[in-house]
């Protein structure tokens, strides 16, 4: 059965960077009708807090990326603390007792040779006895998962054809000094425990993924299918930040971009697909291909969102927005033509709120002062309240037989002085939606 995994770690907000994995291995899960796992990477005890995983649960269930069942790694130390036993009692396991300092002096040394900056294995010689006078002075021992010196392939979902020298990698550190297990041991067990098939992750990752293929096999385990998925960039190449506010899934929804847009533009983001507004995720799935995706950073725009939003929200039926305009104080009987009117003149559905207030309580006229005498006059003719929709076509006819103004002259002049605005719905069909007036006669 096709298995795949959303794995972020509980130390932030997922953002739009990291939304990608999340969307791509649910798809692939859901056409296959496999299984979607979120799996929460909290073995960093320290950072990893509740708030966060109450947000990345709200965040995928506002998007309708719904698990299939939920996995927490810092249930599963027992299971890892076996796991190392065994690469130990296998020899692919090593203790080792370099300072930071110590290291990052080896690493500008090799770098000043021009060679590259990897671990020289210093310490897998080190005998019991030497091993227990560095204990003995104080020094806390870390481990490291020993490669063996070959080239490690695999065939990308996206990237295509990957060769890694093992060589040229450093042997990974999998438990730090203070026992924290480490993102590249801790997935790799649970990947293959959890009988993982397909995994999709950022481009950040490839050098991981070798390593981690040689720990899964190490493990007696079969290595998933990997696919690496392109990094985002801003609108202008920038790189992003996991820390740009503007950039989490929380802050997105909060601007009142809708789970339609987000999802319609990431599923289709980077690959030779255009992007389309969909109406559900079953749609988006329909056209999901990796091999339709490229390995070249991506540019993505927040603004890009708007439109995609924009025509999400005009396409709504009046039923889905009800409660809404009901909760603004729109009175019953004119809710359904207020949302007819008001929603081909907005983005998010916040804007209802500007467009109720102008019809409600009138708006600040804006008049020009060439228009001063003009607009008095045309006030003058103005009916009373209640407005209908043939009273702006009446309005007009009266005040052009009376001025002589006539076209953009005419027309716009009076829209200001009755909205503030230069732009809005057809004024014949908002004027019977006004309760006031703010226009003086």
């Amino acid at each position: 059965m096709t298995t795949t995994r959303f794995a972020p770690s509980p130390t932030g907000y997922i953002h739009v960077g990291n939304l990608r994995a999340a969307l791509f291995n649910y798809l692939i899960a859901r056409k296959a009708g496999g299984t979607f796992i979120l799996r929460l990477d909290d073995t960093d005890q320290e950072r990893s807090k509740q708030e966060y995983v109450d947000g990345i649960m709200r965040d995928l269930e506002w998007l309708g990326l719904i698990w299939d069942r939920i996995e927490r790694q810092s249930d599963r130390l027992d299971r890892y603390a076996e796991a190392a036993a065994d690469l130990r009692a296998k020899g692919r396991f090593y203790e080792c007792f370099e300072t930071p300092t110590e290291l990052d002096l080896k690493r500008k040394k090799q770098r000043n040779m021009g060679k590259p900056p990897v671990y020289d294995r210093a310490s897998l010689n080190l005998t019991e006895a030497e091993r227990e006078k560095l204990r003995a002075e104080g020094r806390d021992g870390y481990w490291r998962f020993q490669l063996d010196l070959e080239r490690i392939e695999w065939t990308d979902g996206i990237m295509g054809d990957i060769s890694i020298d093992a060589a040229s990698v450093s042997d990974p550190v999998l438990i730090r000094a203070d026992g924290q297990v480490l993102y590249t041991f801790a997935s790799s067990v649970d990947d293959v425990d959890m009988g993982v098939t397909h995994i999709v992750r950022g481009a950040d990752h490839v050098t991981n993924t070798a390593t981690q293929i040689q720990i899964m096999k190490a493990l007696g385990g079969t290595p998933p299918e990997f696919a690496h998925h392109s990094l985002l960039t801003g609108a202008q190449g920038e790189g992003l930040s996991k820390r740009l506010g503007t950039m989490s899934l929380r802050d997105l929804r909060a601007q009142g971009i809708v789970p339609e847009a987000l999802l319609s533009l990431m599923a289709r983001l980077g690959s030779s697909q255009p992007v389309e507004l969909r109406a559900s995720l079953d749609e988006i799935a329909e056209g999901f291909e990796l091999s339709q995706f490229g390995a070249a950073p991506t540019k993505f725009d927040v603004a890009d969102l708007f439109p995609l939003t924009q025509k999400h929200n005009q396409s709504l039926p009046f039923e889905a927005v009800r409660d809404r305009i009901a909760a603004l104080g729109v009175p019953g009987e004119i809710a359904e033509q207020f949302w007819s009117v008001a929603s081909k003149n907005i983005t998010i559905l916040d804007d209802l709120a500007g467009w109720w207030a102008l019809c409600r309580d009138g708006a600040e006229p804006v008049i020009a002062p060439e228009d001063a005498e003009f607009v008095a006059q045309a006030m003058a003719l103005l009916p009373p309240l209640p407005f209908t929709s043939s009273t702006w076509s009446e309005w007009t006819s009266a005040v052009k037989e009376a001025t002589g103004r006539k076209g953009k002259a005419l027309f716009m002049p009076l829209r200001h002085a009755l909205t503030g605005q230069q732009h809005g719905p057809e004024m014949a069909e908002l004027m019977p939606l006004l309760q006031k007036v703010r226009a003086k006669k």
